[in-house]
């Protein structure tokens, strides 16, 4: 509805596609690319199809997460590895190579989507809490330093979404209501609550919103 043509990049191609096939039938323009975030040349690989088809970009939205659980003396450092190369190094990776293109248009939009828990220790989550933390200052760093290319970077901290990655949490009984109840708007929230604000962060009205965390937890 806002317009933008959309590229989605995900491990998952056939899923990916089909997300975008979704889009193309309520009549948006959308792309689905096979990349895995933290394998650079699959990254290049990626950027360089969206561009192709699209032309340069103009914004990146962040998203992508892994959970390998683990108390921190019993952790893999396979298993932390696995984490950071993701949830952070990926976002590094996916941002280098789109914000090339943003310098080509001369302006753009980097959304981070961190979590809650780069805040608040999520404890017996291995890597993740470390690599969400990350996320932040690494924002901060690209607003810095890429600010005078015109290029925004900031960052979105969701607190309790119902995703594929959370929802076997909300299986147990009970658990959705109680949870719903410590938040104050009383209700577990959506991707789209998500999407929401991505979705104006990348719009000219947030184009004085620069090197921000923006907590989207329901109070």
């Amino acid at each position: 509805t806002a317009g933008a043509r959309v590229a989605l990049l995900d491990r998952d191609g056939a899923g990916a596609e089909s997300v975008a096939d979704a889009l193309r039938r309520r009549g948006g323009v959308a792309l689905g690319v096979e990349c895995d975030i933290a394998v650079e040349a699959s990254v290049r690989t990626a950027a360089a199809q969206v561009r192709d088809t699209f032309g340069p970009s103009n914004a990146l939205v962040n998203n992508a997460g892994m959970l390998r659980p683990g108390a921190l003396d019993e952790v893999s450092l396979a298993e932390w590895n696995a984490v950071l190369a993701v949830n952070l190094t990926g976002y590094l990776l996916c941002a280098r190579v789109f914000a090339a293109q943003m310098r080509e248009v001369g302006r753009g939009c980097i959304v981070h989507v961190a979590s809650i828990a780069s805040r608040f220790p999520q404890t017996g989550s291995g890597a993740y809490s470390a690599s969400k933390a990350g996320v932040l200052l690494m924002s901060r760093q690209m607003a810095v330093e890429w600010g005078e290319a015109g290029i925004r970077s900031n960052v979105i901290c969701p607190g309790m979404i119902r995703t594929p990655l959370s929802a076997k949490f909300y299986e147990q009984p009970g658990l959705e209501q109680r949870r719903a109840e410590v938040t104050a708007s009383r209700r577990i929230g959506e991707p789209a609550d998500i999407a929401n604000v991505a979705a104006f962060l990348i719009s000219e009205r947030a184009a004085y919103v620069n090197g921000a965390e923006i907590m989207v937890d329901g109070g």
